[in-house]
């Protein structure tokens, strides 16, 4: 008996050591598995946090390098005495073609596209002529008008690309969508009458640039929309500078014959010239680059927003380095505009 219960006893030890030891295992692996799921859940955050971070960092350089060369445009055509917007357009779109290049070929910010056929290749050279007409008039508006104002123009693009769309394609928007573009057109009008520096061949200049921009997205979209002939904006970008190049060089040369002459004396007289030309071309460049990065790692609607906000930051940016005056009317204009770009990229997210 005793042997039989002293066998019994060690075996009730052995039985709640036993059950001790699993208690104590599964306690382990309930903390390692509660530890687990803390460093994904701290991982994720970590994970966001960067990506909102990069984020930030491309808004803030797409914010930069838009304003920057908004400014530097400014600077040059007005203040500076370089007076040759064509020209300057050439350099803009001779640094897009390098960089453009370098960015796709050797340091593959996207896969490369290639052209696959001749009718494609007319179609790019279509929409380059029709870009270098947009950024050419508003360079030459920027000697005549405001930045402020400029921008405030600049802002009716969605008016003139809702008119070119249903032209090219007879589609029709909601009628409340087409509502919404009526304040986008009253405050340019309320802008245009209280704006104290008011040019009218700038303004039609700038108004020309904006249509010119519209009709090349609504272009853009009909000549490019088959699947075998779309292109992301920065291959679009690589074939269209070159095109452009070979268009601006000989306009410039017929419209703005001194322009050798006197950028080699503003050269002389001033060592900064080069730098600031070259600084300029890289910005616009750069402005190109942002946007395409900022699309792709943002929503349309995101985008838009920040699109409505950077145009007024950089009227307050201009205001603040030019000191150009503004009248309390030109910017309630200015606002009312703005507000109906907004209305209009609401509406067209709820009635599409």
């Amino acid at each position: 008996m005793s042997t039989h219960g002293s066998y019994n006893i060690r075996s009730k030890s052995s039985f709640e050591n036993d059950n001790n030891n699993k208690g104590t295992n599964n306690k382990g692996t309930m903390k390692e598995s509660g530890g687990g799921s803390t460093g994904k859940a701290v991982k994720m955050v970590t994970q966001g946090s960067k990506e909102s971070l990069f984020i930030c960092f491309l808004v803030t350089l797409w914010y930069s390098s838009n304003i920057g060369v908004i400014l530097l445009n400014k600077y040059l055509l007005s203040n500076y005495g370089f007076k040759f917007p064509i020209f300057l357009t050439m350099c803009h779109m001779s640094a897009c073609a390098v960089l453009s290049y370098v960015s796709i070929v050797f340091f593959k910010i996207v896969p490369q596209q290639m052209i696959k056929s001749r009718s494609q290749f007319l179609k790019i050279a279509t929409l380059s002529v029709v870009f270098c007409g947009s950024v050419v008039g508003g360079n030459i508006s920027l000697r005549y008008l405001a930045v402020s104002f400029n921008q405030a123009v600049g802002a009716t693009t969605p008016f003139f690309t809702a008119v070119f769309a249903y032209m090219a394609t007879l589609k029709r928007e909601a009628w409340v969508t087409y509502g919404a573009l009526v304040p986008v057109v009253a405050g340019v009008v309320i802008a245009s009458g209280g704006e104290p520096g008011f040019h009218l061949f700038g303004f039609l200049m700038c108004l020309s640039a904006t249509a010119a921009r519209a009709f090349k997205s609504v272009l853009q979209g009909i000549l490019l929309s088959s699947e075998g002939e779309k292109l992301n904006s920065m291959n679009l970008l690589l074939y269209m500078s070159p095109i452009a190049v070979l268009v601006l060089l000989p306009a410039a040369l017929i419209m703005e014959p001194t322009v050798v002459d006197v950028t080699l004396t503003l050269a002389k007289d001033h060592k900064s010239m080069w730098i600031l030309l070259l600084l300029n071309s890289v910005t616009a460049y750069a402005a190109n680059l942002t946007n395409f990065l900022v699309t792709k790692h943002t929503s349309a609607l995101t985008l838009q927003v920040l699109g409505n906000a950077k145009g007024a930051v950089a009227v307050v940016i201009s205001i603040l380095i030019f000191r150009n005056p503004v009248t309390f009317v030109g910017m309630a204009g200015y606002t009312v505009t703005v507000l109906g770009v907004a209305a209009y990229g609401e509406t067209k997210r709820r009635f599409r």
